[in-house]
Formats: structure tokens, C-alpha cells, sequence
């Protein structure tokens, strides 16, 4: 749980993925197209993926969890909780808010 803390407030944005996920993907392009530069932790490409992604699957009650996006350091969700705050155009307020992006 620690370490998912430290990593996820790191940026602004950070993102636990895997890389062969589509709907990582989608959540990635999202924020690039965004503007934002996250950081992105690729769980299966990390010696300790597993242990993280378990954590992450307890927090949102989930498995498999990944996409995860932290935004400020507090955990957003996944897929569905991030396109839920983008189509009612609360995404933009909270990246800014975060210092994600500035326009």
C-alpha cells in the first residue's frame, strides 16, 4: 500500500497500467489528448506488478484493476469513473486543479 501511495503521488496524473490492455490505452490517449503528461507505471513490465496490482484490486474493488488513474494523488478510478467525470466535464476542472494542465 505504500508504495502505491508514493508512486501515485508522484505527478499530477499517474496511470497503472498494462500494456496490452485496450482500455489502458484509451485512458492514456485520453489524457495525452488532454494535454497531460502522466506518469505511467506499466504493472507488467515491474518486478513488483503483481503486488501492486493486488493492491490496486483491493481499492477498487476490482480485479483486474488496471487502468487505475490517481489525479492530485487521490485515486480517481478506473476506466468507467474517469470517462464518467470527462462526459459530465468534471475532468478538465480537476486536472487543472491538480496542475495537470493550465488552459
Amino acid at each position: 500500500m505504500d508504495r502505491v501511495s508514493k508512486l501515485a503521488s508522484d505527478r499530477a496524473v499517474v496511470i497503472f497500467s498494462v500494456s496490452s490492455c485496450c482500455m489502458c490505452h484509451t485512458v492514456k490517449r485520453l489524457f495525452c489528448d488532454l494535454g497531460v503528461n502522466p506518469a505511467i507505471h506499466e504493472l507488467d513490465h515491474d518486478p513488483r506488478g503483481k503486488d501492486i496490482e493486488r493492491v490496486l484490486a483491493r481499492m477498487i474493488g476490482r480485479n483486474p484493476p488496471a487502468p487505475v488513474v490517481f489525479i492530485g494523488g487521490r485515486l480517481v478510478g478506473p476506466t468507467d469513473q474517469v470517462m464518467s467525470l470527462h462526459l459530465g466535464g468534471k475532468l478538465v476542472p480537476l486536472l487543472k486543479e491538480a496542475g495537470a494542465i493550465w488552459l
